[in-house]
């Protein structure tokens, strides 16, 4: 397999607050990761005059910069996507590219002084003993912190089911070290995974030439814009970003929504009648044999139904509140099926159809091993409300559905910020309060 194109955390490093580490410091919260999670809560505590610091393995942003593919945009538009008194130079209504997502966070983390060390790796958070706070070991010594904030997000370990042997003569790579078509050898392709990063890297490909087998699973399929507003402005407006937590039994569903090529709505049909050849879930592969479920269609119905759910509820809204919005009845057409998905392919010979590359787009694990302390629940992930763990003195940010709906979004993980802010301080005023003298 291709490995992480990760920068050298010794020669590649940006430094926003010009400190010297020493051997052993102390610093009342600790914030643990400098991407749009960690500027945000840099952002609030020093609005509330909390001694902070913030540290960070490799970059600001990096994973904006090298975890993501060369055409990557942004999945909202400028406007939406921004932390609130910030705007992109770009056009509000455009999809801004990775690296001025990535140049936005960095500027924005220098507009509001955060204090960032980067090229510090966190190896080990304790619970001291007999005292409050934590002690923390990092490769550039240690920090003694009353708070810590863990702002690494949810992208931490990349996914790759090993349902292919790392055996097999075919070339396997996350969707997260995919960055062009040009770095992958000759022949076709699978992408397992019809989410934002599967769909738009199968598109991707399929234009450039290359044979692709998309595997598609349950999913979300929003339209990217109705009767003049975007998929964003819906969301909002219909109460949909707030909500507290995911449709029962939707927990998991991948949402299928673009900002590439200014904006277009996925349609898998059409990715279909363009060349790409959709199969249902992989399931498992035996002797070079790929194995495929029978759920093609009705993942992809299911996708319509949900398309077809939101123009209903848009229209109910326009209606209600009087809008004069276009009429927009070509948005309600649905293509024939395929024949992919009349005749679907079962089995796949991976040689024979001359697979020579497989891109998992099957999402992201938490990595939390340095993280030691009493904050998890007995599956390993966060126990917490709204970021405040079960451990006193831990908090989560940047995590899906952390408060709601649009919490892993640059806007949605700056409310969350500020609330953790809040709850610190308070913690902070308790700690601080003097008896009165007796008598």
């Amino acid at each position: 397999m291709l490995g992480r194109r990760g920068l050298s955390r010794t020669t590649q490093q940006v430094s926003i607050a010009k400190e010297v580490a020493v051997a052993n410091e102390t610093v009342e919260v600790l914030v643990i990761g400098a991407g749009q999670a960690g500027i945000a809560m840099s952002e609030h505590l020093g609005k509330q005059g909390i001694d902070h610091l913030v540290v960070e393995r490799d970059r600001v942003a990096e994973r904006w910069r090298s975890w993501r593919w060369d055409s990557l945009v942004a999945n909202g538009p400028a406007w939406h996507d921004r932390f609130p008194g910030s705007e992109f130079t770009c056009d509000p209504d455009a999809f801004a590219g990775k690296e001025e997502v990535a140049d936005y966070l960095l500027a924005h983390a220098e507009k509001v002084g955060a204090p960032i060390r980067t090229g510090v790796e966190v190896t080990k958070v304790r619970k001291n003993e007999g005292s409050p706070g934590f002690h923390v070991e990092t490769s550039d010594g240690t920090i003694d912190a009353r708070f810590i904030v863990s702002a690494t997000g949810a992208f931490q370990k990349p996914i790759i089911p090993p349902l292919v042997p790392e055996s097999a003569p075919i070339t396997q790579i996350h969707s997260s070290d995919y960055h062009n078509p040009q770095e992958l050898p000759d022949g076709a392709v699978m992408v397992i995974g019809a989410g934002s990063s599967g769909v738009q890297i199968a598109d991707e490909l399929q234009r450039a030439g290359k044979q692709v087998y998309l595997a598609v699973g349950p999913h979300d399929r929003p339209p990217r814009s109705y009767r003049g507003r975007d998929f964003c402005w819906w969301l909002g407006v219909l109460g949909l970003w707030d909500a507290a937590t995911p449709p029962v039994g939707a927990e998991h569903v991948t949402i299928a929504v673009s900002g590439a090529h200014g904006g277009t709505t996925v349609d898998f049909r059409e990715l279909a009648a363009e060349g790409v050849i959709l199969v249902g879930r992989a399931n498992e592969c035996d002797a070079g044999i790929m194995r495929f479920g029978t759920d093609l269609k009705a993942n992809v119905d299911a996708g319509d139904a949900n398309y077809l759910g939101m123009l209903d509820a848009a229209d109910a809204y326009i209606e209600r509140n009087g809008l004069d919005l276009p009429l927009e009845p070509a948005a309600r057409e649905i293509g024939p099926d395929p024949e992919c998905m009349t005749n679907p392919i079962l089995e796949l010979d991976l040689v024979a159809a001359g697979v020579t590359t497989i891109i998992w787009a099957v999402g992201f694990g938490n990595d939390y091993d340095w993280l030691q302390v009493d904050a998890f629940d007995d599956d390993g992930q966060p126990s917490h409300q709204r970021g405040v763990s079960s451990e006193p003195g831990v908090y989560f940010l940047g995590l899906p559905w952390l408060s709601r709906r649009g919490s892993s979004f640059i806007w949605g993980v700056w409310h969350d910020a500020k609330y953790l802010a809040d709850q610190i301080a308070i913690q902070r005023s308790y700690a601080a309060y003097q008896a009165p003298a007796a008598d």
